[in-house]
């Protein structure tokens, strides 16, 4: 056995000889790196030579001479592994196969990626708290290094809007609702979703990647209808109007009919659901009075006989069918002897803001908060007279709605107007007249309390009159341009300026006595506005600016004597009276 241990090694070194080697055939590589020197020195005995076999990683080595080279920087997310496949030929055959294998270690050398820049989601408002919103699977980010941990972050764009919203984890990305959504103040919040591949922020490397989440706000159905205008009102809860009106007895009245505090009118107290409102009577019918279904105008179906008062329970429903609400309607038929309506006022003062189109209601100067309300009173009903009805006799932009003025046109410049509103008995066919003076200017509302803002209270008509049907009605909604039913009626005046009309005779104002009507007045021309819209008042030929006498019946001439004391001071060049 000696001799063979002897023997042994040097037949290995001769049988190696005869075959190709190499000095290691496993490596370890990170990607990215140039590897600009030989990976491996290849023996290969004389009479052989040494290619790369096909399975071969392509394009990845080269063999110069005897020695093995990487041809190319190795890339982790393209190819974990190489392998040179090196085939020793003798001629036509092959002697001996090698294969060296190069791993390509990973390092941190990719930016993770969102598969979104910018994400929408519709969130309902009545979605509970801690509620997952987005799931994780919609918001993680993709990063190509596959050791890589991610870290989240949510930064708002939204002011407060990081109340509402956070992340589940720092590595889980999932969307959470932290407190109670609400329409009325938050209708869309913005935020930047941020990812990082490493835990410290300024360690290095460090890839970061961010993309927008639009989240909007839905409203749900959560509320009933509320009939306006509300008594007291929230964004989640309204005190509704009940209503009453009085009527003479024996007469049927021909138009819808005017009640305080205004029409019946309820709208969605979803605001942005807005669903129809459809009308009815649930109690109290007996046949005298009806209630259109889409607009809620009550007019009488016959005559009341005999003092009484009728109670109405009123329904608004949603045309969905989904919620509805109740209120009160109470009407007083009453005698009436034939008293004349009069004005309390001899002058309204309202206000409307520069830009305003059609259906805007105008506000009242004293307190803008408010509908400007112009009514007339009658002796026989010391409330109301639900038999009187209004219009405008000289100024087409604007219409009366009940008692209550709207815009008819868009009114662009700031200016003045006025306008000479009619009282009308329907039943004794008695009328007074009042002047209002309109200002169109600039008018800052206050600023919301929250990125959308709050709802403004809802309102309706402080004053009677009668509604029309809307699909669509939203709170705070200017009502359409067009004839108003009921007791509005379409102006038969012309002009369409801040004066009235040239070809229209109007009264000016007598001496009234406190607390009854106005002394009867007779027709004369009076100063109008300025054509600039200022303040300033000058007498013009052909235009008159309306006094109004109170009850129209007979003339009284005492009227004329202001109005000669202005045209004598005019015309000696003596400043015009303030009226």
């Amino acid at each position: 056995m000696g001799a063979w241990a002897l023997l042994l090694p040097l037949l290995m070194a001769t049988a190696q000889a005869q075959v190709c080697s190499v000095n290691n055939t496993i490596f370890e590589v990170q990607e990215n790196t140039n590897q600009s020197g030989p990976l491996a020195d290849i023996y290969v005995p004389a009479g052989q030579q040494v290619t790369l076999g096909q399975s071969s990683t392509p394009y990845a080595f080269r063999i110069q001479g005897t020695q093995l080279f990487l041809n190319v920087t190795p890339d982790y997310e393209e190819n974990t592994m190489l392998q040179a496949h090196l085939e020793c030929r003798s001629g036509d055959t092959v002697v001996t196969q090698l294969r060296v294998l190069v791993f390509v270690l990973d390092i941190n050398d990719n930016a993770p990626q969102f598969p979104f820049e910018n994400k929408a989601k519709n969130i309902s408002e009545d979605t509970k708290v801690n509620t997952i919103v987005i799931p994780e699977t919609e918001l993680e980010a993709q990063d190509l290094d596959k050791d890589d941990i991610l870290f989240y972050a949510l930064q708002e764009v939204t002011p407060g809007a990081s109340n509402f919203f956070s992340l589940v984890g720092t590595n889980l990305p999932a969307l959470r609702l932290d407190q109670p959504l609400d329409f009325y103040s938050w209708q869309k919040m913005t935020f930047q979703l941020l990812v990082r591949d490493t835990q410290e922020e300024n360690a290095e490397p460090s890839h970061r990647a961010a993309a927008t989440l639009d989240l909007h706000v839905w409203p749900a159905d959560l509320r009933p209808p509320w009939f306006l205008p509300c008594g007291y009102s929230d964004p989640y809860v309204c005190i509704n109007a009940e209503y009453h009106g009085a009527v003479p007895l024996g007469h049927k009245l021909p138009a819808p009919l005017v009640l305080r505090p205004g029409p019946v009118r309820a709208v969605d107290g979803d605001q942005g659901i807005s669903q129809r409102i459809l009308y009815s009577i649930m109690q109290g019918q007996d046949g005298t009075f009806a209630i259109d279904a889409d607009s809620g105008n009550l007019t009488m179906t016959r005559s009341v006989p005999s003092p009484k008062t009728f109670t109405l329970l009123v329904k608004g429903e949603q045309a969905d069918r989904a919620r509805y609400s109740v209120t009160r309607v109470t009407i007083e038929a009453r005698n009436a002897f034939g008293s004349l309506p009069y004005f309390p006022k001899s002058r309204y003062y309202g206000r409307v803001a520069r830009g305003s189109g059609a259906g805007v209601e105008v506000k009242d100067a004293t307190a803008p908060s408010l509908p400007l309300r112009i009514w007339a009173q009658d002796p026989d009903f010391p409330d109301i007279n639900s038999a009187i009805t209004y219009r405008i006799t000289n100024n087409t932009n604007f219409r009366m709605d009940g008692e209550t003025m709207l815009t008819t046109v868009l009114l662009a410049d700031e200016t003045v107007f006025y306008a000479e509103v009619e009282a009308n008995n329907t039943v004794t066919t008695d009328t007074a007249t009042t002047v209002v003076e309109i200002q169109v200017l600039e008018w800052e509302k206050p600023s919301p309390t929250g990125p959308s803002g709050p709802p403004e209270t809802p309102t309706s008509p402080e004053a009677g009159g009668t509604t029309r049907p809307s699909s669509s009605t939203t709170l705070e909604a200017p009502r359409p341009s067009g004839p108003s039913q009921g007791p509005s009626m379409t102006s038969s005046g012309g002009g369409t300026g801040p004066h009235p009309p040239s070809s229209t005779t109007l009264r000016s104002l007598a001496s009234s006595t406190p607390g009854g009507p106005p002394s009867v007045g007779t027709s004369t021309f009076l100063p109008s506005a300025s054509p600039s819209g200022g303040s300033t008042q000058t007498l013009k030929p052909g235009t008159s600016q309306p006094m109004p006498p109170g009850p129209s019946r007979t003339p009284q001439t005492s009227a004329l004597r202001p109005v000669a004391q202005v045209l004598l001071r005019k015309s000696s060049g003596s400043p015009a009276p303030q009226l």
